[in-house]
């Protein structure tokens, strides 16, 4: 019988191939958890999860390739998912893009913005459509969406696509969680800003460490660890009564 936090819980994490949403599986699988790890289809091999390997432990771990942008890939990613178990208790939204939407040129704008809403706001909120059905026939679920910092402040220039997408999800989050709290579905935002995952690591390499830390109140650039262990303790079910809530993991560089 497992035990930890997320014993008898099984969720479900979209992005799960790298940088936060692999650290989420990872600390959800320590914890008991029961785990199907959606990967993008552009993955030439599965991801192994520390000690666990999808094929050697099926009973805790199932990994699921597709393209959420796709509502058809979407709608069979949910089914596969929710076959798997019979039930997906917590819902983790992780997966995400950051696509530039310069101003010029349009072509770009345009592409920009078609990119950062299919991925970071329709497809998540298709998700949620199908968490909450799901939740409402049967038991008491969980929605974890992963929005920014930027869903508050916006983002720069170059990116305001992003930040309108990321902004949407967090409005969407909360709304769930004054809509849907009697019908069975606790939602909660988390909203991170630096994190040290192999898409920052391009960046950080572009310009220097220095260059991002000298702004940074804590003067680090936060693990991803830290993103996972907070949404392995929201998917415990610990903290019902935090429904609607955002927790801001950004080592106070946006402080609210």
């Amino acid at each position: 019988m497992s035990t930890g936090l997320l014993a008898n819980k099984t969720l479900l994490v979209t992005g799960s191939a790298r940088g936060i949403g692999y650290a989420i599986v990872e600390s959800a699988l320590r914890e008991g958890g029961r785990v199907i790890a959606h990967i993008g289809r552009s993955m030439p091999v599965e991801p192994k999860f520390g000690n666990h390997d999808a094929n050697r432990d099926a009973h805790q771990l199932k990994v699921i390739a597709g393209d959420l942008s796709s509502p058809e890939e979407l709608h069979r990613i949910w089914t596969e998912a929710l076959a798997w178990q019979g039930r997906i208790d917590v819902l983790v939204n992780n997966a995400g893009v950051y696509v530039a939407s310069p101003i010029e040129p349009k072509r770009e704008w345009d592409s920009g913005w078609e990119e950062n809403l299919a991925t970071n706001l329709l497809a998540p909120a298709a998700l949620c459509r199908l968490a909450i059905t799901h939740n409402k026939e049967t038991h008491e679920g969980i929605i974890i969406n992963m929005v920014s910092r930027s869903s508050h402040r916006g983002d720069d220039a170059e990116h305001l696509a992003y930040g309108a997408a990321k902004g949407g999800l967090l409005a969407l989050t909360k709304g769930i969680a004054r809509g849907y709290g009697e019908c069975k579905s606790i939602a909660y935002a988390v909203a991170p800003a630096w994190v040290r995952t192999e898409m920052a690591e391009a960046y950080i390499a572009s310009v220097g460490e220095g260059a991002v830390t000298r702004e940074l109140p804590m003067k680090e650039i936060t693990p991803a660890a830290d993103v996972a262990e907070t949404v392995v303790f929201l998917a415990s079910g610990r903290a019902r009564h935090a429904n609607g809530c955002t927790v801001d993991i950004t080592g106070a560089d946006y402080v609210r």
